[in-house]
């Protein structure tokens, strides 16, 4: 039961919060879902100092009495409904961290909020921490960074992770100060199509990424990691994003 009331009061935070980032949205929910609590705590406080509010009631009054308090429950309920799921489904959702393939940028247990918009006017970058759904199990959502974009060649040496494009023909050395660890492994080579990104962990020693089970795919992506709401210790906006440091590859 503890847990459940724990998870309740976590989930009107996030719901507040997502509120608190659509200033018109907001303004209306509070109206809404406060601003009548507010009203009728003031009327009831009035009518104690009123010597003839029993007698002087409008059939208004009257009509607001008789309602059962049930339905205004009932209905301002269905409002949040029909708020909350668009916002759930189509803006911004919670997600919960599990596991520590992104050791140290986050860690299991923490709670995101998860952008679902912005990728709709703009492709995810390089350096980017992004939510997607795990391709050979669309039930199951990760968390990685963007490492290699479209029309990128990533070539993986020990630990070294160099990418060549069209702006880079000599190809770059990231500089990613982010990654926990990462153990020299097997060479890699991945060229990269259109609406395909390749994914690592920052924590690669325990991360399962694109170099395991290949490019990710942009339709499985879920969106860009927005807000950082719990610990309250670690609370940011877009947490983890990092423009990766990039070095020309000397060729002689």
């Amino acid at each position: 039961m503890k847990n459940e009331f724990f998870h309740a009061a976590l989930l009107l935070r996030i719901f507040f919060t997502v509120a608190d980032t659509l200033p018109t949205l907001s303004i209306f929910l509070k109206f809404v879902l406060v601003g009548k609590i507010s009203y009728t705590t003031i009327n009831c406080r009035m009518s104690l100092f009123s010597k003839k509010a029993s007698t002087t009631d409008s059939p208004a009054d009257t009509q607001t009495k008789d309602e059962h308090p049930l339905t205004e429950i009932v209905r301002f309920s269905l409002i949040a409904i029909l708020i909350v799921i668009p916002i759930r489904m189509f803006v911004a959702q919670p997600f919960i961290v599990s596991g520590a393939s992104m050791d140290n940028t986050f860690h299991s247990g923490e709670y995101l909020i998860v952008d679902q918009v912005s990728y709709y006017f703009d492709q995810p970058k390089r350096g980017e921490v992004i939510i997607f759904k795990y391709p050979r199990d669309p039930s199951k959502f990760f968390i990685k960074r963007v490492v290699g974009a479209p029309g990128d060649t990533i070539d993986i040496e020990g630990n070294t992770v160099t990418i060549t494009n069209d702006s880079y023909p000599e190809g770059i050395v990231l500089d990613e100060p982010y990654v926990k660890s990462m153990s020299p492994g097997a060479s890699l080579s991945e060229t990269l199509g259109d609406h395909e990104y390749f994914v690592m962990g920052d924590n690669r020693d325990q991360s399962s990424d694109s170099r395991t089970w290949g490019v990710l795919q942009e339709s499985y992506i879920v969106g860009r990691a927005f807000l950082r709401l719990f610990p309250p210790g670690e609370v940011s906006y877009f947490p983890g994003s990092a423009v990766q440091l990039e070095s020309v590859v000397d060729t002689n």
